[in-house]
């Protein structure tokens, strides 16, 4: 899976990755709000997540990329392929970790997405790893390791949910290196279209067996369905996987560390959840890591 040469064009200049970014950020830190609202399962909240967001995009893909799509074979579509596997995985391992630990365990644990990311990248797409990236992400980490302190739950359940934290977290990483190395060659919406897809039939395929109910859900819970699969997935996840073409695995994993700023002040706005001096500082440590990686990033 290494990299192609020039497998970093440059950006168009109408669309800043930095701006992409932002509102992929702002859109995946939705994700725990809509997840919430959503009374059902974690893995049929995942499958609904990825089923509709797959579904919505499928018109644009079939009517303008249908060439594209045919055209797809071999190494690329297996790589999409497996990316649509890893995003399966992380969300099954990562929302049920909710289940059994707390919040700020769980968020602090999966967010350590970047630093095995910045280790694998150099060996998996052939990025290299700036000392001022290292740096931006160490800050980052310590912003959230602020924001979660106190927090963390102690008991054998915790455990089980700290390791199903880890578990997302690794299969995280799978899912950008996998992207970062076929976003080169493959286009965004028939990328996303087929990871998500894929995504959504793995979930499936274990969903199944197990029984769980596709159905009888409040109106509600089906607009957090919705709400999860346009704003936190189309907007949020697609973001990110445009970026993949022009930035590092790394930097766009970085830029993760954005989402317990964003769910910390959606939080706040509809459930009232204190804003604590700890939150602020973590924030704002996460904000400074995230310049710092991408000024690494630039050099």
């Amino acid at each position: 899976m290494g990299a192609d040469p020039e497998m970093t064009p440059s950006p168009p200049r109408r669309l800043a990755p930095a701006l992409i970014l932002a509102l992929g950020v702002i859109g995946i830190s939705t994700g725990s709000i809509f997840a919430r609202f959503a009374d059902a399962p974690p893995l049929v909240i995942s499958f609904y997540r990825t089923g509709i967001a797959t579904a919505a995009m499928a018109p644009l893909v079939l009517l303008r990329c249908r060439g594209e799509l045919s055209d797809l074979r071999g190494g690329d579509l297996l790589r999409v392929l497996l990316a649509g596997a890893f995003l399966a995985l992380h969300f099954s391992t990562w929302i049920t970790s909710l289940f059994y630990t707390s919040i700020a365990s769980s968020v602090v644990i999966v967010q350590t997405i970047p630093v095995w990311t910045a280790i694998l990248s150099p060996f998996v797409s052939g990025d290299r790893v700036s000392g001022t990236t290292w740096a931006g992400i160490l800050l980052s980490f310590i912003g959230v390791v602020v924001i979660g302190a106190g927090d963390f739950a102690l008991g054998g359940g915790a455990l089980l949910g700290d390791l199903l934290a880890l578990l997302g977290a690794w299969f995280a990483t799978g899912y950008f290196l996998t992207g970062r190395v076929v976003r080169a060659r493959v286009s965004l919406p028939v990328y996303s279209f087929l990871c998500y897809g894929a995504a959504c039939l793995f979930l499936l395929a274990v969903i199944a067996p197990l029984g769980l109910p596709l159905r009888g859900f409040s109106g509600g819970t089906w607009g957090a369905f919705f709400g999860m699969a346009l704003v936190s997935q189309i907007m949020g996840h697609s973001s990110y996987n445009w970026t993949l073409k022009y930035l590092s695995a790394t930097v766009v994993a970085v830029a993760l560390l954005g989402e317990p700023i964003g769910a910390t002040l959606l939080a706040r706005l509809f459930f009232g959840e204190t804003l604590t001096a700890a939150k602020v500082a973590g924030g704002a440590l996460i904000l400074a890591g995230i310049v710092v990686a991408a000024r690494g990033e630039r050099t």
